[in-house]
């Protein structure tokens, strides 16, 4: 039975492209849902190991044998590389009329599919909002899971299949608006990694034996009560005024964590603007603090080019 006319039930025959943390994860999770996962393919020994792992008994094949054996084939490479392998598939008969062609990545829309359009694919792209580790704790995470999806009317219904079998709920993204939907992911989840990444090193600095321990109640409460009220919960000495707290600040973290500094100072940045524009710091201390700031970075790049 050809993929477009499977009834909406019937499970699909699903190959894979990419058996990184979301390709494997997401075929795992399909192959319980129900669905057949008949091929994968994946290039390095991690890939091979977290596919025996996760999709054990499938078979590992070379890209075009995945797509030529799948109903659905789901796209899972990274973002530089997936215009290429559809551009290759496509021309090389692998990807044919009728058959779904997904990919997961969150600033490609459809029209990096049109190679598979041309030849009578039936495109979608399905990104899901969430961190992977590529092992079995991912697997619990896709509940509730968000999923940003840009497809047009006919592949609907076959999206929303995909996002329930997978636990989640699925938000449509206009074509025009993939990128900034995955920036806003990134610069919440990626640098906020960064952000912990190094409070955790200042703390260590200032002699903190179990740093994670230390943040772990504060910026949880601090995230709950962000995702909550926004702007209004900020709190520290920028939306107080203390002036000489953010002075004292800066001096520690250029001695004893110079390569922090710059990030340091572009968050205060953004966190006055904020506070000022609200009226919350009165506008004789913000200018304070922003002399304090641009100082500091002065100081800083002084420091990396002697």
């Amino acid at each position: 039975m050809s993929s477009s006319t499977l009834p909406p039930s019937e499970p699909l025959r699903i190959g894979v492209i990419g058996a990184g943390r979301v390709g494997a994860v997401l075929a795992a999770s399909l192959r319980a849902a129900g669905h057949e996962v008949v091929a994968v393919a994946g290039e390095s020994d991690a890939s091979r190991r977290r596919s025996e792992t996760l999709l054990p008994g499938v078979p590992m094949n070379k890209p075009s044998a995945v797509a030529r054996a799948s109903d659905l084939l789901l796209l899972t490479v990274p973002d530089d590389m997936l215009s290429n392998v559809v551009a290759m598939l496509s021309a090389s008969g692998a990807i044919r009329e009728g058959q779904y062609v997904v990919h997961t990545s969150g600033r490609h829309g459809l029209a990096v599919l049109a190679p598979a359009v041309a030849v009578g694919a039936r495109p979608a792209a399905l990104h899901p909002a969430m961190t992977f580790t590529g092992t079995e704790i991912d697997l619990p995470r896709l509940a509730g899971c968000v999923f940003g999806v840009t497809v047009g009317d006919a592949e609907r219904p076959l999206a929303e299949r995909l996002v329930a079998d997978l636990g989640g709920r699925p938000i449509w993204v206009p074509e025009d608006k993939r990128a900034l939907y995955h920036a806003g992911l990134a610069h919440g989840a990626n640098h906020l990694v960064t952000l912990v990444s190094q409070a955790m090193e200042l703390l260590s600095a200032s002699g903190a034996e179990r740093p994670a321990d230390t943040l772990r109640p504060l910026l949880e409460a601090a995230l709950d009560n962000a995702l909550e009220q926004g702007d209004a919960a900020l709190t520290g000495p920028i939306v107080r005024g203390d002036v000489e707290t953010v002075r004292d600040h800066l001096a520690e973290v250029a001695r004893n964590a110079p390569d922090t500094l710059p990030s340091y100072v572009a968050l205060g940045r953004a966190t006055l603007d904020r506070v000022v524009t609200d009226g919350r710091v009165l506008p004789i201390r913000a200018a304070k603090i922003r002399d304090l700031l641009d100082a500091a970075v002065g100081t800083a790049a002084s420091t990396r080019t002697s």
